[in-house]
């Protein structure tokens, strides 16, 4: 199996395809797997690169503590692992705010950056973003990852025909290890990259659901601040656009690179 020794760990990784190099980075208690639609999608024009980020999938799980500048470490090593200089990145969720984190820490090594339900920081100033993640980690401590995955997936997948994706995504989630998984969720708390989207000057796409977590009004915000940013919302989707609406998805996506070409 492909592995990339980095900050003491493993990170499991799969690659597809040939072509400029397409790094695509998960969310939270997913893993590299969750891309297939894209993997399948952007692999007969590009070299396609999938990775499960510390704590998730196939890559170790150590016990903490996690934090958002050793995820993107993580990923510039697997990098230089693989030999890429530059790559088109693109993050949905968790994954969007790693590669934020990247685009801070090493704008050099993107040729353009796309971000999928994300956000530049996660707040934990006010009591209702405090009582936010006390009440999710709480609910993890009592009743295990079973009944976290049944309430998350049901705001992911309500619609009947999406029963498959539900269960896909239970059965993902309860995979996750609690004590990794409380620890990654620590990781994300008061995190914020917000002073440096001025100095980004990578071509950068904003996807936004337009029934996702947080409204499409909140990412033209922190759009607005990035000079190079487009803003293209994907209608009929909740936050699992990658896998709810992957057509779409890929569609926006694929047009955006091959406007760089």
């Amino acid at each position: 199996m492909p592995y990339c020794n980095t900050n003491g760990i493993k990170l499991f990784y799969q690659e597809s395809g040939q072509g400029e190099p397409v790094l695509f980075l998960h969310g939270l208690g997913s893993c590299g797997e969750d891309w297939q639609d894209q993997i399948d999608a952007f692999s007969h024009d590009y070299r396609v690169i999938t990775v499960d980020t510390r704590g998730h999938g196939r890559s170790d799980k150590p016990l903490g503590p996690y934090n958002m500048p050793t995820y993107a470490s993580d990923v510039i090593n697997l990098l230089d692992h693989l030999g890429i200089k530059r790559c088109h990145l693109v993050g949905f969720s968790m994954g969007g705010m790693i590669a934020f984190q990247i685009a801070a820490d090493a704008p050099e090594r993107l040729n353009s950056l796309t971000i999928v339900n994300s956000a530049p920081a996660v707040p934990y100033n006010t009591l209702s973003e405090k009582l936010e993640f006390c009440l999710r980690i709480a609910v993890i401590r009592l009743f295990g990852m079973k009944l976290l995955a049944r309430i998350i997936g049901k705001r992911l997948f309500p619609e009947a025909r999406q029963k498959s994706l539900y269960q896909r995504f239970i059965t993902r989630m309860q995979g996750n290890p609690t004590t990794t998984y409380i620890e990654v969720i620590k990781s994300l708390i008061g995190w914020d990259v917000r002073p440096t989207l001025g100095n980004l000057e990578m071509p950068v796409l904003i996807i936004s659901a337009d029934n996702d977590y947080t409204p499409v009004s909140y990412k033209t915000e922190y759009a607005n601040k990035i000079s190079t940013a487009n803003l293209v919302v994907i209608n009929n989707s909740r936050h699992a656009t990658p896998i709810d609406q992957p057509q779409q998805l890929n569609k926006e996506v694929f047009q955006f690179l091959e406007s760089l070409a």
